[in-house]
């Protein structure tokens, strides 16, 4: 049964870093493409960071140069390093696999004041 659980979020001031986790079980993420998506609220949830199954990574045009997406295979765990957050980062984060989605987690709330 795959599971992901989603961590690190929190309120931090404008041009603050926060590092967000994602723990799979189930399920390795050493061999899948997977996906930090945000909701803001309002809004659709959205893309943000991929990291590929061969370590290649892509960003969501406004987070690039600031946010960092990584794995740590052994612990299969998904990350996401937010440096220079700004006030529109604020969202509920969340991950998932890319190709056969599992259920959602929870996600984390990064809330980024002004």
């Amino acid at each position: 049964q795959v599971q992901l659980v989603e961590s690190g979020g929190g309120l931090v001031q404008a041009g603050g870093s926060l590092r967000l986790s994602c723990t799979a079980s189930g399920r390795s993420v050493s061999i899948n493409t997977m996906r930090w998506y945000r909701q803001a609220p309002g809004k659709q949830r959205e893309s943000v960071a991929t990291i590929y199954s061969a370590g290649s990574t892509n960003y969501e045009d406004s987070v690039k140069g600031r946010f960092t997406i990584s794995r740590d295979n052994a612990k299969n765990t998904v990350y996401l390093q937010m440096n220079s957050l700004k006030p529109e980062d604020t969202a509920v984060y969340y991950c998932n696999f890319v190709i056969g989605v599992g259920p959602w987690g929870q996600g984390t709330q990064v809330t980024v004041s002004s």
